[in-house]
């Protein structure tokens, strides 16, 4: 029999690798490959990738133009971003998601700005846009900020740290290429404050992206449903069909070498026949946040993550600006 992973390729769900480390990746052949700033952080902590930074470095040198340091710095991470995706995309015949800054999770205009830098940077690159997916939190502002880089620039968009259907909702209303509803944090919330353990069938995070799915295949979305954040194999194996899902090195390895069973979980002409309501929140700012705000997890972890997601850059950016200080 062929692995668990072979299995998930073969059930409709496309795999992507959940990492910045480059040998990783290619290790277990994905499509399509997602990066944030907590993952270039630990990758950039490693020997092998010293290169990377001091290229990001010498480029932030030559386009200082009287910057101020922290501009500089600024520079410095953007190009190092795009060097990451750059080296990833040699081993991915897909896509790689790259992070706006998190700072901006809250300004849709900002978030605009550094996606258009960020395409810029790899055009420079060689890179062309439709191998380049900008990823932004999903709060509204985010959201906006994705429905104007797909419907006015063509520019394919990932909604990260979600955590709702009413997010999941306006994303697709948006046009987002894709979204990356995240089952793992849900179930750390859940186990938290409820003070029990989930069997996989149980599991609120793989209620969250089963609900997700349902929905759109109902209604037709075109927007991809990408499952991310997963803390066991068991709430993987119970997303077997959805579209996408975006899996950590470890979980990998842990499928790779497994031949245990992996049915097909999810089935969008199943969904096609559930009785669901259709709701708008893309034009109704109002709604959407006073229905986001009904559900405690998904406001605690949307800000938690901002929050976790801008430390480490603000980390990161210490670390360039020490380098650069140097150069």
């Amino acid at each position: 029999m062929s692995s668990s992973l072979d299995q998930l390729k073969a059930s409709g769900t496309v795999v992507v690798c959940d990492s910045g480390d480059f040998a990783t990746i290619d290790k277990y052949k994905p499509q399509d490959a997602t990066t944030n700033p907590s993952l270039i952080l630990a990758a950039s902590k490693k020997a092998e990738y010293a290169k990377l930074i001091d290229n990001a470095v010498t480029y932030g040198k030559e386009h200082a133009d009287g910057k101020s340091i922290d501009d500089q710095v600024d520079a410095v991470l953007d190009a190092l971003l795009v060097q990451f995706g750059k080296e990833i995309l040699q081993i991915v015949p897909g896509k790689v998601s790259t992070e706006v800054d998190a700072r901006f999770s809250f300004d849709t205009e900002a978030s605009v700005k550094k996606a258009l830098r960020i395409i810029e940077l790899y055009k420079e690159a060689g890179i062309e846009k439709d191998r380049i997916l900008i990823k932004i939190a999903s709060t509204y502002e985010g959201i906006k900020a994705a429905h104007i880089l797909q419907s006015k620039y063509d520019i394919n968009t990932n909604l990260t740290l979600m955590f709702s259907l009413p997010q999941a909702i306006a994303a697709a209303e948006a046009g987002a290429f894709l979204i990356s509803p995240f089952v793992g944090r849900i179930l750390d919330w859940y186990k938290a404050n409820h003070k029990k353990e989930y069997k996989k069938e149980e599991d609120p995070g793989v209620k969250s992206v089963v609900e997700i799915y349902n929905y759109y295949k109902k209604f037709g979305y075109k927007t991809i449903v990408m499952g991310a954040s997963f803390r066991n194999v068991g709430e993987i194996t119970e997303l077997a069909g959805c579209d996408y899902l975006t899996i950590s090195p470890n979980l990998l390895e842990e499928m790779y070498n497994s031949k245990d069973e992996v049915p097909q979980k999810l089935n969008a002409s199943d969904a096609t026949k559930l009785d669901l309501e259709k709701k708008s929140y893309l034009n109704n700012e109002a709604l959407f946040r006073f229905d986001f705000n009904e559900d405690p997890m998904a406001v605690h972890k949307l800000s938690e993550g901002i929050s976790k997601f801008a430390a480490d850059a603000v980390t990161l950016k210490d670390i360039l600006k020490e380098k650069l200080q140097k150069a």
